[in-house]
């Protein structure tokens, strides 16, 4: 018995737990008019593989749900044949009602059937469609940084989410869509981060903590905690920054999943060695160390959450030890980032690079860190440089200036530095 990987990945995409799985499809059965006999039971059945190809009711209405067939959920047609041949109760029960209204007779060919259809109401699908929209801005956010027009689409996204309130299909439905809302809107938020944009940042959390707690989507408020500790450390407000990890850290997302658990962690750790608070940095950091081991690589998340592993970790380890007085670690743990941090990462691997660039240059070697430095620039080519790697470049050049201010190797990197600043 094979479990049913396709559809526990579809209900994990869609938010459903087994309960509410089964009361969608009862939903969708009884408004072709039949009963709905659907449990919770029946969903672990399919979930398990002891059903392999549910009932035709059951597979219509699975397919209505999700939008699309039962076999892109997993469900395998037996071998004798797929149990689909033509039957009254498998025709389309729309399909069906236009043709009984059209054969009652010159009453029922009078109504404006047209006129007063009522617009289509928003289902499962529709909130699956419009999600998978993330996972491009995600793919947007990582190779070219935070950006203004992203900030728009993102926006734009979350707009069309919530105008889609009024013809949700459900409570439930309703609930999702505040959740895709909340995700679009922290996206945003990000991105004027990455972008260097407080004051449009702090309005983007603030909205899409909003939204998220209307959805009760854990996930997201733990999103957006991990974004507000990033505004606060960039705002410079080191307290603030521990506080929103460790409201992070209290999420139930966090709590149930050890690799949300290790992020908030790490954030928490950061803030601590800006405040130099070494133990509590150490301490944290162990801890995220320790649920990141705990973490499955196989537990289906949402596409944001990709960037985040041990490459990722070692980078914030970096940060911690360069900022705690331990330059050779953070190096050490810089090249361990980089390592680890696929190639299509660009903005990230850029990051770990003025990283270890930095990393180099507490150890006074200067001709080291500025040819690694100018390495970041080659990452980037071809994209304006984000506004927050454009402020970490401007930490190396004043160290730079402190550490080595007559140095003929400085003077090359200042040079090629106020260059690539007022590029486009």
């Amino acid at each position: 018995m094979q479990r049913n990987q396709s559809l526990k990945n579809r209900m994990a995409e869609a938010g459903f737990t087994q309960e509410e799985l089964a009361e969608a499809v009862n939903t969708q059965l009884r408004s072709w008019g039949h009963e709905g006999t659907v449990s919770d039971r029946t969903v672990r059945h399919w979930l398990a593989g002891k059903t392999v190809w549910p009932h035709r009711r059951q597979r219509q209405a699975l397919e209505v749900v999700f939008g699309c067939a039962a076999e892109e959920l997993g469900f395998t047609p037996p071998a004798g044949g797929d149990g689909t041949a033509p039957s009254s109760e498998q025709e389309d029960p729309v399909r069906r009602r236009h043709f009984l209204t059209a054969t009652t007779g010159t009453t029922a060919a009078a109504v404006p059937l047209i006129a007063a259809a009522p617009p289509p109401s928003v289902g499962t699908s529709d909130v699956i469609r419009l999600r998978k929209g993330l996972d491009k801005i995600t793919a947007l956010d990582q190779r070219k940084g935070g950006h203004e027009s992203l900030e728009r689409r993102a926006l734009a996204a979350a707009g069309q989410a919530l105008g889609m309130q009024e013809r949700a299909a459900s409570q439930r439905i309703r609930q999702r869509l505040f959740g895709v809302a909340a995700e679009y809107t922290a996206a945003a938020g990000w991105s004027a981060i990455d972008a260097h944009h407080p004051e449009h940042a702090q309005r983007y959390l603030d909205r899409g903590l909003y939204l998220a707690r209307l959805a009760k989507d854990s996930v997201t408020e733990l999103k957006v905690w991990n974004s507000y500790a990033f505004l606060a450390r960039q705002r410079r407000n080191y307290p603030q920054a521990v506080a929103a990890a460790q409201a992070a850290q209290a999420t139930t997302a966090a709590r149930r999943d050890p690799l949300l658990a290790s992020l908030a962690h790490a954030r928490t750790a950061i803030g601590h060695a800006y405040l130099s608070d070494r133990q509590a940095a150490l301490r944290s950091l162990g801890y995220a160390w320790e649920a990141l081991d705990k973490a499955s690589p196989d537990e289906p998340r949402p596409s944001w959450t990709v960037f985040y592993g041990p490459g990722e970790l070692h980078g914030l380890t970096a940060i911690v030890h360069d900022r705690l007085g331990d330059p050779a670690k953070s190096e050490a743990a810089a090249h361990k980032d980089l390592a680890a941090t696929p190639a299509w990462f660009r903005r990230n691997r850029a990051l770990a690079t003025v990283q270890l660039a930095m990393a180099q240059l507490h150890q006074h070697e200067v001709e080291r860190a500025c040819a690694t430095a100018e390495t970041a620039f080659e990452l980037m080519e071809g994209d304006p440089l984000p506004g927050r790697m454009r402020s970490r470049l401007g930490d190396f050049h004043r160290d730079l200036l402190t550490i080595a201010p007559d140095s003929a190797t400085a003077r090359e990197w200042a040079d090629r530095y106020r260059t690539e600043w007022t590029r486009a």
